[in-house]
């Protein structure tokens, strides 16, 4: 069982004083999301390009509910993946299963093809899903739940993301918009099939952890699972192909709809279901406030890939010192700046000790940052409303308070995630976490379909000042939810 192998290397400081299983999964998850946000970099930019420009044509309002519905289905699928790891495969069967699938989604996506562009977003988020979550929780195992390791461990595996999120935008934004947008797309599919190769020889440090199901389930319920999936995948594969008439936004607006409501109805199974013990309970109901309080985060954080993606586009200069540079490298700046400040985050929890804030404060500091971070843009749009492509500092600055709000909430989201979950339920609640990134994602794209129809300096600062209230509300509600999470901290 999984937990077997967090007691059998308590002492390994093989990796920057962590265990040596740390490494194989920052490179597998570093590969993954250089194919991720390579990706992303040209998706919208590709989505609104005209058709003479190898673009699809579409108009911004669409194109925002395709890119919300894509960005908030790969963190969706996160829950399924994790049930899947947890009661059927193991969370080192998804990872390497899902690995695969997002690969293949790449490489579909560089064939010219309305339809083969539908079905690498939907391999996509199917490899994701299986991948995503489940590789977090392996990084869990490598410590024991008293580890003061776990934290900074965390931190130095969202430094291996960023990492290839920084890489990423260099190599296949350049390839987009300079070379041929398909040939960005299969760059990000050679990434996929790197880590791969990585994780695959790399699979030796990580011991047992991850190789079974921690929950077993019977025959009826396996049976069940699979008819379920094939349903899914063959409507999946009756709107790529067409065979069910219905348009982009139609799909969006249900999906949006079947989300939200999926997730109040997954809460209210999760909080209201028997066999939790008192304690469990409590941490279940602060699992809920942090989620919402994530959501809100990410629907801001989450832009970047949308409206500041366009605002970088349409209405920052692309020139610095005489060198001029595809728009798609804005996407490297929050990245570059993680890779930066993660080390100088993660020794200041360590230096802190006693005195660290607790996780509740650190996600209302990262509302605040988020909000800023639009306020800083907001200002930006006012010198742009007149066509006058603005200086790339602002984007800058915008993008410096967003990581450090990222900083501050995400790689302690993911660590507060596994100290607060129950062990059999240990990769759905991962998957929960990232539900928070899957609505975040969603409202994200919604607010970009608003690009162009209202005023920039309206709609980003609407968006700024949501942030910093909610940053109010829930550093006034620390205590109570202090209190839910017992002695965790």
């Amino acid at each position: 069982m999984p937990v077997a192998a967090v007691d059998a290397r308590p002492n390994d400081h093989a990796f920057f004083g962590h265990p040596r299983g740390l490494s194989t999964l920052f490179f597998t998850e570093m590969w993954e999301r250089f194919s991720y946000y390579g990706m992303r970099a040209l998706l919208i930019l590709f989505m609104t390009a005209p058709i003479t420009a190898g673009g699809l044509g579409f108009d911004t309002a669409v194109a925002g509910a395709i890119y919300g519905l894509y960005t908030s289905s790969v963190y969706m699928a996160c829950l399924p993946g994790g049930w899947i790891a947890d009661r059927l495969i193991g969370a080192r069967r998804a990872v390497l299963y899902g690995g695969i699938l997002i690969a293949a989604g790449h490489f579909s996506m560089a064939v010219p093809s309305l339809a083969m562009f539908y079905l690498g977003l939907t391999l996509i988020v199917l490899g994701t899903g299986l991948l995503k979550g489940n590789v977090a929780v392996i990084v869990g195992h490598l410590y024991t739940k008293e580890d003061q390791r776990r934290d900074a461990g965390f931190s130095i595996f969202y430094m291996g993301i960023n990492l290839g999120a920084f890489i990423a935008p260099l190599v296949c934004g350049y390839l987009g918009q300079r070379v041929s947008w398909h040939i960005g797309f299969g760059a990000a599919g050679i990434g996929m099939t790197l880590g791969l190769v990585q994780y695959v020889l790399g699979a030796h440090n990580l011991g047992n952890a991850g190789l079974e199901p921690a929950q077993a389930v019977d025959d009826r319920t396996k049976t069940i699972a699979a008819v379920v999936a094939g349903a899914l995948l063959l409507v999946a594969l009756a709107l790529i192909t067409g065979i069910v008439p219905v348009t982009a936004k139609q799909i969006a607006d249900t999906a949006g709809a079947a989300l939200l409501g999926g997730t109040i109805v997954f809460f209210g199974w999760l909080l209201l279901s028997s066999g939790w013990t008192p304690l469990e309970r409590r941490r279940l109901y602060a699992i809920a406030i942090l989620f919402i309080a994530a959501t809100l985060f990410w629907s801001q954080f989450e832009q970047a890939g949308s409206t500041l993606n366009l605002f970088g586009d349409r209405a920052t200069r692309t020139e610095i010192a005489g060198w001029t540079f595809p728009s798609s490298y804005y996407q490297s700046l929050q990245p570059l700046f993680i890779i930066t400040f993660a080390p100088i985050f993660a020794w200041l929890w360590i230096t802190l000790g006693p005195r660290e804030p607790s996780s509740p404060t650190k996600f209302s500091l990262g509302l605040f940052c988020a909000g800023a971070g639009f306020a800083v843009v907001a200002a930006a749009a006012i010198f742009a409303a007149n066509g006058v492509k603005v200086s790339p500092w602002w984007l800058v600055a915008t993008y410096l308070l967003h990581t450090f709000g990222e900083l501050s909430l995400s790689p302690v989201g993911m660590s507060a995630m596994t100290r607060l979950a129950p062990v059999r339920i240990g990769g759905l609640i991962m998957g929960v976490w990232y539900l928070s990134i899957s609505i975040g994602n969603f409202t994200g794209g919604r607010i970009s379909s608003l690009y162009g129809s209202m005023s920039l300096p309206t709609l980003f600062g609407v968006v700024g000042a949501f942030g910093i209230g909610a940053g109010v509300v829930l550093m006034l509600l620390v205590p109570s939810i202090k209190r839910l999470m017992g002695d965790v901290n």
